[in-house]
């Protein structure tokens, strides 16, 4: 069990000892190989377990950079710094989300510590643990809920054998679809390790 003295060393606030003990029982991150490696994934995600709403406030050029193949040129100025139709439009039609006119995009856009987004996510996590997350998706966005996404993403997509392998890249891959952070996720994970062993 992780405790809220490690939490503190670890820049962590101690609302967080309940929820990551209760996920990590839950999921299966039962050794510290694997709870230190889910720690600093998370942290890494979730800026140290701080932001667990995605932030899609993006200004015109940022906009064009990430998601330009999403919109006609002409269009980028007018969804710019309007987070929920950047989300309608980013995230229409995939992941079981309906088209950009149905609002699903937003609903559903990315919460907890690794960002579930998506309409069938939502779902499949909120059947895992008894809740109905499509018709209520804010409580992924609290400590608890956050946690579980999380340790739900990561039993669902084989996070603990990668971690068991000190596989670092490929669980990045895993979370991050790439290597986005890599340096820092391995570093908060070694020092969740010294921490908690």
């Amino acid at each position: 069990m992780i405790t809220s003295s490690q939490l503190h060393a670890l820049g962590i606030g101690p609302e967080w000892e309940q929820p990551l003990n209760d996920t990590f029982k839950r999921f299966g991150i039962d050794d510290v190989r694997k709870q230190a490696a889910f720690i600093g994934q998370c942290s890494h995600e979730s800026n140290h377990f701080r932001t667990l709403e995605e932030n899609l406030n993006y200004k015109a050029a940022t906009l064009e950079r990430l998601f330009g193949h999403k919109f006609k040129p002409e269009e980028i100025p007018q969804y710019a710094n309007q987070p929920q139709r950047i989300a309608n439009r980013i995230y229409a039609n995939r992941m079981g989300n309906r088209d950009e006119a149905s609002g699903d995009g937003w609903l559903y856009h990315g919460r907890g510590v690794i960002q579930l987004t998506g309409h069938d996510n939502f779902w499949h996590f909120g059947q895992s643990v008894g809740m109905d997350f499509v018709k209520n998706p804010a409580p992924v966005a609290q400590p608890l809920y956050a946690a579980m996404s999380g340790g739900w993403f990561w039993s669902t997509h084989g996070c603990n054998s990668l971690a068991e392998a000190e596989n670092w890249e490929g669980l990045t891959r895993r979370i991050n679809g790439g290597t986005i952070g890599i340096n820092e996720r391995i570093a908060l994970t070694k020092r969740a390790l010294d921490i908690l062993s």
